[in-house]
């Protein structure tokens, strides 16, 4: 049986893990677990830990560990700490011995996927067995080569198999928010509902209901998701990155610039700022050749 299937045993973990409800999987005792999914629930643990700033201490419960599954987990820890030349060498190995292990394609693919290699990202991935979560990230990946009909076929085929999956619902989100239309008013009933239930509510459910009101034009609304979720974790650098984008559209400089700079002091390497920096490095470059000349 599969153990993140409705009767599986690591359900609970897996939905709190992807609902970003990170204190809820930390707090998850595997004691009860069958032998096979014990490792599986460390990990979603460890990555939890990581998602929540303390990928130091994740590096650290794994350093008497061995196995795939441990190293795939310290090399994740590894680049979100920004050391990516160890993190990213850590996967080579790891991909050439044990591409069949579920967390190295995961946290493999995610590590190589965040290093520009995107086609051995997607190489890796493609190995999983029936795996939602890999199905998730191919989706993220696709999207973010603008490849929407991709995307959609991704979740299409997943839908068929996994109707009432958690993860398959918020990738037909992410789809949706792409595709845009009646598909905007669709993705944001899926995050509001998660945002707003007591039970699956977390920092990263409100960021994606701010994000969907977002597409929607709805711009006070979208910043009073991203407030709440603010005030629950002032330092996330999700909420921060889309703060910095609303505060933009808003014409709020002072909040952009200040949001910015919270950017920068948690995670200098966020995406968010690599692709600003690109940007403003390739408008230099233009601006260059229009630079007035002293005769």
């Amino acid at each position: 049986m599969d153990p993140f299937s409705a009767e599986g045993e690591l359900l609970t973990i897996h939905n709190a893990f992807h609902q970003g409800q990170y204190q809820v999987v930390l707090d998850f005792d595997p004691s009860s677990l069958s032998k096979s999914n014990v490792i599986p629930a460390q990990v979603l643990k460890l990555r939890a830990q990581i998602a929540s700033g303390d990928a130091k201490g994740a590096i650290s419960s794994v350093k008497n560990e061995s196995g795939p599954d441990f190293a795939a987990v310290k090399a994740f820890a590894q680049h979100t700490l920004g050391d990516m030349s160890t993190a990213i060498k850590q996967v080579e190995q790891l991909v050439e011995s044990y591409s069949e292990n579920a967390t190295v394609q995961i946290l493999g693919g995610i590590v190589l996927q965040l290093s520009g290699r995107t086609e051995e990202a997607l190489s890796l991935l493609s190995k999983h067995q029936g795996n939602l979560e890999a199905i998730a990230l191919v989706t993220q990946i696709h999207l973010q080569q603008n490849r929407t009909d991709l995307a959609l076929k991704e979740v299409s085929a997943a839908r068929k198999w996994a109707q009432d999956s958690l993860l398959v619902n918020i990738a037909e989100s992410w789809v949706g928010m792409r595709v845009g239309g009646e598909s905007y008013q669709s993705a944001f009933y899926v995050f509001e509902e998660m945002a707003q239930t007591p039970s699956s509510t977390s920092t990263k459910s409100l960021v994606s209901q701010a994000i969907s009101e977002l597409h929607l034009g709805r711009l006070p609304e979208a910043e009073a998701a991203l407030n709440q979720a603010l005030e629950n974790e002032p330092k996330d650098v999700e909420a921060v990155a889309n703060a910095i984008v609303l505060a933009t559209i808003m014409g709020k400089s002072v909040e952009q610039q200040s949001y910015l700079e919270e950017l920068k002091k948690s995670q200098a390497n966020h995406p968010l700022l690599t692709d600003l920096k690109e940007k403003s490095d390739l408008f230099d470059q233009a601006a260059g050749k229009y630079a007035a000349k002293v005769a």
